[in-house]
Order: structure tokens, then C-alpha cells, then sequence
């Protein structure tokens, strides 16, 4: 399809966005859902084995612990099927909101939880409700944001403003840790009664911060014209599996990337501290910090390099680089070099994985036409990131009796890596198609009965 078909109007067809404003929302939202997220994972490796599980058994409280971690990522697909609907049906705005909100309550909520000596069993039941209730506001969070900015960017500029999702993402892991570094520091004490607690209660305050810059954001141009013209899909997720099945797989394999971030930031910082291994818990933290600096100065750089030669390219060295380093970070683990593990945590996460990390929101979002992209994304992303969180739990079965096999983990991790390279190698490069026609090759052969007739300009 040209880019200017015969009955396409002559002025520009989707009308001038607020890109920046839409990027400062999708920055405050993945900025909480992160910190949440990230918190919620150094302390499943450092504090809730001894907090909410038995602690006369310490290797089982640990699989337990990290199993947790995962089930955040089996509620997503369910988030992601709900939210998705409503995002496609009435609009990205007020998913955002709602999602904000969602995932302030439920972490506050944990800060909040009675302990195991305190309740019994009753205390892991809740932090999995807790869990599961972040999961299903991430589902519908990354994939609003990503819609909005998408959506709201000028031609040409999709990926640069898209990846500032992505860029919220590292700064409040820097936050995260930060927060986490002076608390895990505190004596015992202190720490598995209330110390644990700060970073989790701090949480409110972030969603308070976005729910206000939220609230005041215009819905896109993009789907303010979509529904201008009655071409809302009336039930989203049919017209998806009917029209964009084979984009959803391949975003779900794509997106098994996210193995990467799981097993760097939990699986490997329970290694690194383990008996086997012994290297300081502050240290491991410091790791995260600056890999997470990095990344957060990379990510828009490479999202720019994305919007001159590609999406493809960018993403698969990302992908690839990724399984060759995890190999390198594990084994730096593995000698207790502190030194070389940071060399080496700033190459792979900061760098390498960011290649792959800024680029999908707008490579996933690309794939879809407006009517589907919302639900889309949300789908074919938290399925495979509902794989990825798993295998952080795998990741320590596979360890072995001692946790210290890093070579299967590393494999492991690495044949995730060339999947998702296989997937968008495959797949179509959309860098440089008009936002008014991506998604249109699929959509436009079988439009919604009773819809009105489907222009380029409206997809």
C-alpha cells in the first residue's frame, strides 16, 4: 500500500499529537510500576523468605519466595484480556489511569501485610493476592503507555518517544535499589520487622504523583479519529485473534527477551549472595544501580539510532549480544570478583540488553492497527513476559542442590535470547511506515461488519 492512497485526505491524517505530555505520562507510570515491580524482587531474594515463610526450612523459603515473584506474571495475561478490551473500546487515557492506581494500592498494601510469625500461612495467601494484583495492573499499564506515546509521536520520531516507557522503567530501578541499599543494611532486627516495609509504603507517593499528571493527559489522535469515524472494534480481541494472530505470536515469542532483566536482577543477585558465593548484599545492589544509569541514558540513544536504520537491527543485536553476555555475568558471579561483575553487569544490562529493551515498545506497537494495538501489545507481551517471570523460579531448580550451576542458567537464558531473535528477524520492519497505515496490511481485508467504511486515515 502507497502512503498516500487515492482516498487518503491531502493534510497529514492523523492530527498533531502532545508527544512529550503523553511521554512524561508513560514515564510516571512505568516509573511506579517498576519500582514496585523491582522492590518486590530484591526483596523476594533478600527478605521475604525469612518474613513470610517458614524459616526453619531456608531452601524451600527461597524457591517459594522466588516462585512469588512469578506470579505477578501469570495474572498479567488475564489483566492483559480485560484491559486490553477496554483500552481498544474506550480509549488508552483511562486505562492508564486506572492501572496507576491499581498498582499504588496493591504495593502500598504489601508494605501493610502481616509477617509469617505473626499470622501463619494466612501471611504468604496475602502477598500472593498482593502479587497478583500488580500483575494484572502491569498488563494493562505498559501496553496504554506504549499505545499513547505510539500514538502521539510525529512520523519518524515513533521509537525515541515510545522508549521513554522503557526509560521511567530504569530510573525507578535505580530508585528501587537505591531506596533498598540503606535498608538492607539495617541489623536484622529492623530489617524483618519494619525496615522492609519503607520502600513498599513509599510507593503512594509516586502514584499520587502520576495519577495527577495522568488525569489532566488528552486521549491520542490517533483513537480520538478511530472512534470520530465509528471504526472502534466492538470487541477487540476477536478481531485481534481473527486478524493479527500471527503478530500476537510473534510478539509473545519476542518478548521472551524479558528473561534477561528477570534473571539479572533476581536469580542472579540470589546467587551472587549465596553461601556459595558470598559477595555482599550492598555490593550486588551497586550493580543494579549503575547498570540501570547506564540503560538510562542508552535506551533513548539507541530508540533514535532505531528511527534512522530500523527497529530489526537494533533489537537483534540486543537480543543476541544478550545471550553471549549472560554467559559472561554469571561466570563474573561466579568468582566473586566484585569488580568484574560490575564490568560485566554494565555491559549486559546496561548496554547490550538496552538495544533490545528501548526498542519493543514501538517495534510490538508497529505490528498493530489502532482498533487492536492496545489490546495487542498487552497480550502478546504478558504472555511472554508471564514465561520470563516464571523462569526465574526455574532458573533455581535448574541451579541444582547447591544453586550454583550459572552455565544451565546462562543456557537457559540464552536459548530464550535466540527465540525471541528468530521472532523479529522474521518479521516485517515497520520504522518507517506512516502511523495511519501500521497494521493496516492484516486489518484492512476484513473490516467490522456495521463499521463505517474503513479509510487509511482511520487505522
Amino acid at each position: 500500500m502507497s502512503a498516500h492512497p487515492v482516498d487518503a485526505p491531502t493534510p497529514p491524517s492523523v492530527p498533531q499529537g502532545k508527544p512529550r505530555k503523553a511521554a512524561i505520562a508513560a514515564w510516571i507510570g512505568s516509573a511506579l510500576e517498576y519500582y514496585d515491580f523491582f522492590i518486590y524482587g530484591s526483596a523476594a531474594a533478600l527478605v521475604f523468605p525469612k518474613v513470610f515463610f517458614d524459616p526453619d526450612d531456608p531452601a524451600s523459603a527461597t524457591l517459594i519466595s522466588l516462585a512469588t515473584f512469578g506470579v505477578a506474571y501469570a495474572a498479567r495475561p488475564v489483566g492483559a484480556l480485560v484491559l486490553g478490551h477496554f483500552g481498544d473500546r474506550l480509549g488508552r487515557r483511562k486505562i492508564m489511569v486506572l492501572t496507576l492506581i491499581l498498582m499504588g494500592l496493591s504495593t502500598f498494601a504489601i508494605g501493610c501485610l502481616p509477617t509469617y510469625a505473626q499470622v501463619g500461612t494466612a501471611a504468604p495467601v496475602l502477598l500472593v493476592l498482593m502479587r497478583v494484583l500488580q500483575g494484572l495492573s502491569a498488563a494493562g499499564e505498559q501496553a496504554s503507555s506504549n499505545s499513547m506515546t505510539l500514538e502521539h509521536a510525529p512520523e519518524h520520531r515513533r521509537g525515541y518517544y515510545a522508549s521513554f516507557t522503557l526509560n521511567g522503567t530504569q530510573a525507578y530501578q535505580i530508585l528501587a535499589t537505591l531506596i533498598f541499599i540503606p535498608v538492607a543494611a539495617l541489623p536484622d532486627d529492623q530489617l524483618y520487622t519494619w525496615g522492609w516495609r519503607i520502600p513498599f509504603l513509599l510507593s503512594a507517593v509516586v502514584a499520587v504523583v502520576g495519577y495527577v499528571i495522568r488525569r489532566k493527559l488528552e486521549e491520542t489522535p490517533v483513537f480520538q479519529q478511530v472512534s470520530a469515524n465509528n471504526e472502534v472494534a466492538r470487541m477487540p480481541l476477536l478481531r485481534l485473534a481473527r486478524d493479527h494472530w500471527a503478530d500476537v505470536l510473534r510478539v509473545i515469542a519476542a518478548a521472551l527477551i524479558a528473561t534477561v532483566s528477570t534473571i539479572f536482577t533476581v536469580w542472579a543477585l540470589s546467587f551472587a549472595t549465596s553461601d556459595s558465593v558470598g559477595i555482599e548484599d550492598s555490593a550486588m545492589l551497586w550493580v543494579g544501580v549503575v547498570s540501570n544509569a547506564v540503560a538510562l541514558l542508552a535506551i533513548p540513544l539507541l530508540a533514535r539510532l532505531s528511527d534512522r536504520v530500523g527497529r530489526k537491527p537494533v533489537f537483534l543485536f540486543g537480543a543476541l549480544g544478550s545471550a553471549v553476555m549472560m554467559f559472561v555475568y554469571l561466570w563474573a558471579i561466579s568468582t566473586g570478583s566484585v569488580p568484574l561483575v560490575f564490568v560485566t553487569g554494565i555491559v549486559l544490562f546496561g548496554l547490550v540488553y538496552s538495544a533490545s529493551n528501548g526498542i519493543w515498545p514501538s517495534l510490538y506497537g508497529e505490528m498493530f492497527s489502532a482498533q487492536v494495538r492496545l489490546s495487542g501489545m498487552a497480550v502478546g507481551t504478558q504472555i511472554g513476559f508471564a514465561i520470563s517471570g516464571f523462569a526465574v523460579g526455574f532458573a533455581q531448580q535448574i541451579a541444582g542442590p547447591g544453586g550454583d550451576d550459572w552455565g544451565s542458567v546462562a543456557s537457559f537464558t540464552a536459548a530464550f535470547c535466540v527465540i525471541s531473535a528468530i521472532a523479529v528477524a522474521t518479521g516485517r520492519e515497520t520504522h518507517r511506515v506512516p502511523t495511519a497505515e501500521l497494521g493496516l496490511g492484516a486489518a484492512a481485508r476484513t473490516p467490522d461488519k456495521g463499521a463505517a467504511s474503513a479509510s487509511p486515515s482511520a487505522s
